[in-house]
């Protein structure tokens, strides 16, 4: 009970109040921080074998990352954007289509869905699009705020890969000398798990986006890249996620009748197969070493409390916490057993 311990003691109080206070902005450095883990090995790699200062090399990765990505995913983007267009001109033509489908059915026109008024249907989805073209303009206004937070974070992600080691030998000093080394080992393993989660997750996105979008290139199925780009980006979202992918698909290819609409499913079966079986076990369990069922329990409590990209970083908030369970209370029980 000396007074720096008590000051620390305080201090660390004071910081996780500030953290529940301010739950975004703690996000957004955790963000950060995860993703100039998964991108310092590289850093690593470019001081030690062409001698470049740490600032220039970590300038040179994150411009690399930024120019690969958006190589990457301009070009789905524009594509899918192409797609979208179309999708929405055609939705007139596929509610007329499906009140025919209803209307020629013998079992569907004798329940309650061919009392729907499929004009009123087309009426309301016109106004409603008007309503988002309308808050369009709105969110528009926000693009300045947006655009200040994503110039930030490429600034906070920066000062985490050049000035790494100075962090480090910071974050050292705010503990006592005797736990100094201890608390420097678990903020390395800390580092290495969640920057691997970075590698895991786009290992596992590409490989469902990749089947998926193959797939229904096979089958000759409308709005292909589209839909595959969906079911990717939701897969980051467990569960829930697929889910709702799966039904956009069978909402934008229900006319193509029930066979395609079966062998989509089993496109769909075989890419979250090949992910949750082959991919995720392989690549998670050896970088970040977590049971799903903790995963899953951090993703609801990440979800109550920080929205959409605490679900996303879910699974790298389940291992910062593992680690520090395991590295400052498990292990000490065991080493006065």
């Amino acid at each position: 009970f000396t007074s720096k311990n008590v000051l620390f003691s305080v201090a660390i109080v004071i910081v996780l109040l500030l953290v529940s206070q301010m739950p975004d902005i703690a996000l957004l450095f955790f963000a950060a921080f995860v993703i100039a883990c998964s991108l310092n090995p590289i850093v690593d790699k470019l001081t030690e074998r062409f001698k470049l200062k740490r600032s220039s090399a970590s300038m040179i990765v994150l411009l690399g990352t930024m120019g690969i990505a958006a190589l990457l995913f301009i070009p789905l983007i524009v594509l899918a954007g192409h797609e979208i267009k179309s999708f929405a001109e055609s939705v007139p033509q596929y509610i007329d289509h499906l009140k025919n489908i209803i209307q020629n059915s013998h079992f569907l026109k004798k329940t309650n869905l061919a009392n729907i008024d499929m004009g009123g249907v087309i009426t309301s989805a016109t106004g409603f699009t008007s309503k988002l073209f309308d808050q369009a303009v709105d969110m528009g206004k926000n693009l300045g705020s947006a655009f200040v937070y994503l110039l930030a974070s490429i600034l906070v992600i920066y000062y985490f890969m050049a000035d790494k080691e100075q962090l480090r030998s910071t974050y050292s000093k705010l503990f006592p000398k005797k736990m100094r080394e201890k608390a420097t080992n678990v903020l390395d393993i800390i580092s290495k798990k969640v920057g691997g989660y970075i590698v895991g997750q786009l290992a596992a996105i590409t490989s469902v986006g990749i089947i998926m979008t193959l797939g229904l290139l096979l089958l000759r199925v409308d709005y292909a890249v589209l839909l595959g780009l969906i079911t990717a980006v939701l897969d980051i979202i467990p569960i829930v996620g697929p889910t709702i992918a799966l039904i956009i698909c069978y909402i934008a290819t229900y006319e193509s009748g029930p066979v395609i609409l079966a062998m989509i499913t089993v496109v769909f079966a075989v890419a979250q197969l090949i992910e949750n079986n082959f991919v995720r076990p392989y690549v998670f369990g050896k970088l970040l070493d977590i049971h799903p069922i903790l995963i899953y329990l951090f993703l609801f409590i990440s979800a109550k409390y920080m929205g959409i990209l605490g679900v996303v970083f879910a699974p790298a908030i389940a291992a910062t916490i593992c680690v520090l369970i395991q590295e400052l209370y498990i292990k000490n029980l065991e080493e006065e057993e």
